[in-house]
């Protein structure tokens, strides 16, 4: 039953996001710089690397989201590695988002991406006789391998079937051999502890006499070594980089993540150490190790050690077209893995309903004590050790005192991207906008209890930070519902949503947040002009906060001085979306200027950047039409003239099946489809530019 794996998959997920953690501040340092500045990695170093903790990177970006696959298809057994590279398209954002850039023939991921952008399907566009042996064995086969197995808990034939899919959109050869072994042996996780074990069945599912000897001698360097140090030495000497073509073998990292399972024991702190201090690719390998020893130790192993789970506090980032669902935890996607799972293999499951219900021990989705409070901070600790509600424990709580918990909506203005390094940047929308409706279940065990309110901090006009707080409902004993509309403010981006605990005498104890929740499209999300969005606005600002809750595929999208927004792109689908995954029945309405394109207009129910409905004029008529993947589908179209730098109010409404477009007040195209449930909102432009003016979401 998939439900007896609920907690095994939590823990793999968590295990792969602390992995990740763990060696990406290291990541391209040569290993004499990593035992000089550190000896033996075994906690995070962010700080050294000048960097945050929690960062966009590709390991877990291109996990969860290749993983997508799945739904978007219906989850199928048979999910095809066309299927999967046809996800890629859809929700990476070329030069942006998930991979390593580097270019044809440089990046094996960029490679494929340009061969499946050309038309050329899975799996060739992964092949040896398409892009070399150079490229397609390197490393990236197995670092986005971890979904699979997870989503087939001792189920490995079908890990492994899944696992080739997907590996063979970018690479080939041993790489593919080496994904389809880590695969089997996360799978098998579920059931078998044992290592020597694991290696032992998960080399029957591979059929490769190269990786068969690697792994023996592997094994056998281990047994008689007194410590991983001498094991990765003989890696460096006899597997090192400089052996093999390419930037980033896979062979010499595939040997590293062996060495740390199996020196590493069934110390998970003590494995992910070994594959962040050993260099060479140190996030995907300690990603991989933390995955597969997650689930095999569960959360057990995983709490044995130092304590890694509470810095990080299941945050995560998945940077994609759909950004709405690019700030996630680790609970959040478990969701997604069991609710995959449970469709696979026609099992009911029962999953909250609601975006925090931190149903896991130790899981707090997120949530932090808020960091500028400081003397005035009441709230001393934010725990949850049963799994059953988040506890929000107070000291002198008073007057002059408060007690201050929140968590991160969107992402800080600081740059994520570093020059010279591998941090990437982070791409994404809020998931809570203005006017949308917060509804949480606070528990009171003390009889005596304090007051509380929601906040939100969001950046003004200036980009700046404020806060704006709401009424104050004075808690009772026992359970306490609590719904709070988020205040309008200008359509500007909200970064934190807090929650404020006050009273009027010495208080110590705590409150228990048992869930809390928000759904659907903002009952009314507005979006001025650029210049009352951001009042120093000059005719050269091309970069602001509002702007950037967009995450556009165009190839230019910025303020416009006079309107809102300008969007321009050279060749097909240009599109610009926000919003989130939630967003069901709206209307989205902007006053668009058409310049010299051949078609524009609104999109709707965005999952990704090439699965959406759009209301457009082209060739002289109105039309809705839906894109997936590379079809295009005409459901409506009638005749209308429209002028070029002439201005139009347009609106399209996504009720249900009921999709209708509406140009200055007046509907003049309808039609029925049911492909597209929910998704974002936004622009879409082919082959030129459009200016919109005001931009409006409205529930409906």
């Amino acid at each position: 039953m998939i439900s007896t794996y609920r907690e095994k998959i939590y823990a793999g997920v968590l295990g792969k996001c602390l992995g990740v953690y763990m060696g990406r501040p290291v990541e391209g340092w040569f290993y004499d710089r990593i035992n000089q500045a550190f000896g033996e990695v075994y906690n995070f170093k962010h700080k050294a690397a000048g960097a945050p903790l929690i960062v966009p990177d590709d390991d877990i970006s291109g996990t969860f989201a290749f993983f997508r696959a799945l739904e978007d298809n219906g989850y199928p057994k048979d999910l095809t590695a066309k299927q999967i590279g046809d996800t890629w398209l859809n929700y990476l954002v070329e030069n942006k988002t998930i991979l390593w850039w580097g270019g044809l023939s440089r990046s094996t991921e960029h490679s494929a991406y340009i061969r499946l952008k050309e038309g050329i399907p899975a799996p060739q566009s992964g092949s040896i006789a398409q892009n070399g042996q150079s490229m397609a064995e390197a490393i990236g086969a197995e670092i986005f391998i971890d979904t699979w197995a997870l989503v087939n808990p001792n189920q490995p034939e079908l890990a492994v079937r899944m696992a080739k899919e997907a590996a063979s959109v970018s690479h080939d050869g041993i790489a593919v051999s080496a994904a389809c072994f880590l695969a089997a042996m996360e799978s098998m996780a579920f059931e078998e502890t044992n290592i020597d074990t694991l290696i032992d069945r998960g080399l029957s599912y591979v059929d490769d006499d190269l990786l068969h000897r690697l792994v023996a001698d592997v094994r056998a360097q281990c047994r008689k070594s007194s410590d991983w140090h001498e094991v990765r030495e003989w890696i460096a000497a006899n597997h090192g980089y400089e052996k093999y073509p390419g930037n980033c073998p896979m062979i010499t990292n595939h040997l590293v993540v062996l060495s740390a399972l199996l020196m590493g024991g069934d110390d998970f702190n003590k494995s992910i150490m070994i594959a962040a201090s050993a260099g060479w690719d140190t996030d995907c390998n300690a990603g991989n190790v933390g995955c597969l020893n997650g689930i095999r130790l569960g959360l057990e192993g995983i709490n044995g050690g130092a304590d890694l789970r509470g810095p990080v506090a299941d945050r995560l980032y998945v940077v994609t077209a759909d950004g709405g669902d690019c700030v996630s935890d680790a609970v959040l996607e478990t969701r997604k893995i069991l609710r995959a799972a449970a469709e696979l293999y026609q099992e009911n499951i029962e999953l909250p309903d609601k975006r925090y219900a931190f149903e896991y021990p130790g899981s707090v989705q997120g949530f932090m004590i808020h960091p500028d409070y400081a003397e005035e901070q009441a709230l001393c600790g934010i725990s949850n050790p049963l799994g059953q509600g988040l506890e929000l424990e107070y000291r002198h709580l008073a007057p002059g005192s408060s007690a201050a918990a929140c968590v991160e909506t969107y992402v800080d203005k600081s740059p994520k991207g570093v020059g010279g390094t591998s941090y990437f940047e982070v791409y994404a929308s809020p998931n809570l906008y203005p006017t949308q409706t917060v509804n949480a279940l606070f528990f009171c065990p003390d009889e005596e209890t304090p007051s509380l309110r929601f906040f939100v901090d969001y950046y003004d006009g200036q980009d700046q930070l404020q806060k704006l707080t709401g009424e104050e409902f004075q808690l009772k004993p026992g359970e306490n519902l609590i719904s709070w509309e988020v205040p309008e403010h200008c359509g500007q981006a909200i970064y934190r949503l807090g929650i404020q605990l006050a009273s009027k005498k010495r208080l110590d104890g705590k409150v228990i947040l048992k869930w809390m929740d928000w759904a659907g499209a903002p009952r009314r999300y507005e979006m001025g002009k650029s210049y009352e969005m951001t009042p120093s606005l000059v005719t050269w600002t091309n970069e602001t906060i509002w702007l950037k809750t967009f995450v556009s595929s165009a190839d230019n999208f910025y303020p416009d001085y006079l309107r809102t927004f300008s969007v321009s792109h050279p060749g097909k689908n240009g599109i610009v979306t926000t919003g989130g995954p939630d967003w069901k029945d709206y209307t989205v309405t902007s006053a668009i200027t058409f310049s010299q394109q051949e078609c524009a207009g609104l999109a709707a129910r965005a999952k990704g950047h090439r699965r959406y409905y759009a209301a457009v004029f082209q060739d002289g008529k109105a039309k809705i039409i839906r894109r997936k993947d590379w079809e295009i589908t005409e459901l409506a179209a009638v005749p209308y003239e429209y002028k070029i730098d002439g201005e139009y109010q347009v609106s399209f409404t996504v009720k249900g099946e009921h999709l209708s477009m509406a140009v200055n007040g007046e509907t003049v195209a309808e039609a029925e489809d049911s492909s597209y449930v929910r998704g974002g909102a936004g622009y879409v432009v082919d082959r030129g530019a459009i200016l919109g003016d005001g931009f409006t979401v409205q529930r409906v």
